[in-house]
C-alpha cells in the first residue's frame, strides 16, 4: 500500500513524512513526489524543511498527524495500553526499516524512567534491528533476561540473540537462557530448566516488569523452521492444530489461544505472559497480519510497534 497522499496533510506533517522516505527509506526526491503526488521541487523543499525544522535526526521527532489517530484507534479497538505506528515505507520495501527507530526511541524511554526494572526480551530479526538502533547508553541498574532458549537442536546459536547486544549497548546486566530453544523431550526439558543458571534466568523472566517480543507465522518457509528450531512434522501438527503465529516459540490459533502440549510442551523457555506485565509486540509486514490479528483477539499482546499499512490493516 503507498502512502498516503500529501496533498490533504498538513505541511509539517508532510515534510515529516518525506525526510522519513529520503533519510530512512533511501528513497530520491523523484520517488518521493511521485509517492506523495507531488512536484519534484516541493518534495526537495519538504526534505529539506524536515531537516531544518529538526523533523527528523536519523529518527522521527515529530509525530505525524495521521499515525496519531492510527495509535488511539489500536488503543480503542484493542485495548492497548500502549501503541505506536512509524510512517509507512513504500510498498516492497522492508517494514521493519521504518519500525526499528520507532520501537528503538520507546525501549530508550522506559529504560530513562525507571530506577531498577527487569525486562524480558524475545529474539529474531526484528528486534535485532531494533537493538542496532539504540544509541549507546549507561543503565547497569536495569537487567535483562531472555525468554526463551537461543540456539537449535544442532546446537547452532540464533543470528538473532538480541539480549547481548542490547546489553552492549545499555550497559545493563543480562541473562541469556542459554539453552536448546526446544527440547527433544519433556525429560530433556527438565532436565534443561533445572540446571542453575536456567532457574536464575526464569525466575527473572517470571518476575518482569515489561517484555519487547516479535510475533512469529507458522508456515513451512516461518523463520523457525528456516532457521532449525523446529523440523517440518512438528509445523505439520501445529497447523493441523490450527495455529497461525507464535510469541518466543509458544504457538496460537487464530482466537489467540496458546495450544496446549505438542512442540509447546518442549519449548526452553517462558511463556511472555507468566509475569503478567506490558507485553510489547514490535512486528510490521503481510506475513505477520494473521498472527498479530489472533494476538490481538486473544489480548495476548498489551503494546503494539508497527507501521501505518499494517495498523490500518488490523483495523479494517
Amino acid at each position: 500500500m503507498a502512502a498516503k497522499s500529501g496533498t490533504d496533510e498538513p505541511a509539517v506533517d508532510l515534510a515529516a513524512r518525506a525526510g522519513w522516505m529520503y533519510y530512512l527509506g533511501g528513497m530520491t526526491q523523484d520517488h518521493i513526489a511521485r509517492e506523495l503526488g507531488i512536484s519534484r521541487q516541493r518534495a526537495q523543499r519538504l526534505v529539506a524543511r524536515a531537516v531544518a525544522d529538526g523533523l527528523i535526526a536519523v529518527r522521527l521527532n515529530h509525530p505525524i498527524a495521521a499515525c496519531l489517530e492510527l495509535e488511539r484507534a489500536l488503543k480503542a479497538q484493542f485495548g492497548l495500553t500502549l501503541a505506536r505506528v512509524a510512517p509507512a515505507l513504500p510498498e516492497g520495501m522492508d517494514p521493519v526499516k521504518s519500525i526499528a527507530p520507532v520501537a528503538a526511541k520507546e525501549i530508550e524511554r522506559v529504560l530513562k524512567n525507571s530506577e531498577d526494572l527487569v525486562i524480558s526480551l524475545g529474539t529474531g530479526r526484528t528486534l535485532r534491528q531494533v537493538v542496532d538502533e539504540m544509541p549507546v547508553l549507561d543503565f547497569p541498574n536495569h537487567r535483562l533476561v531472555s525468554l526463551i532458549g537461543n540456539a537449535a537442536r544442532d546446537g547452532s546459536a540464533t543470528v538473532y540473540q538480541v539480549i547481548m547486544r542490547l546489553a552492549d549497548r545499555v550497559g545493563a546486566r543480562h541473562f541469556p537462557l542459554a539453552l536448546p530453544l526446544h527440547a527433544e523431550s519433556e525429560a530433556d526439558r527438565d532436565f534443561y530448566l533445572g540446571l542453575r543458571h536456567a532457574q536464575t534466568a526464569l525466575k527473572l523472566a517470571r518476575e518482569c516488569d515489561i517484555a519487547f517480543v516479535g510475533i512469529g507465522d507458522v508456515s513451512h518457509t516461518a523463520p523457525m523452521i528456516i532457521d532449525g528450531f523446529i523440523d517440518t512434522a512438528e509445523i505439520d501438527e501445529l497447523l493441523a492444530r490450527g495455529a497461525v503465529g507464535e510469541i518466543v516459540g509458544w504457538a496460537f490459533d487464530s482466537d489467540g489461544k496458546y495450544l496446549e502440549g505438542g512442540s509447546n510442551a518442549l519449548i526452553n523457555g517462558v511463556r511472555a505472559d507468566t509475569a503478567g506485565s506490558p507485553i510489547v509486540c514490535i512486528a510490521a509486514g503481510v506475513r505477520k497480519y494473521e498472527a498479530l490479528a489472533a494476538a490481538l483477539k486473544g489480548q495476548l499482546i498489551s503494546g503494539l510497534i508497527t507501521d501505518e499499512t499494517c495498523a490500518r490493516h488490523l483495523l479494517a
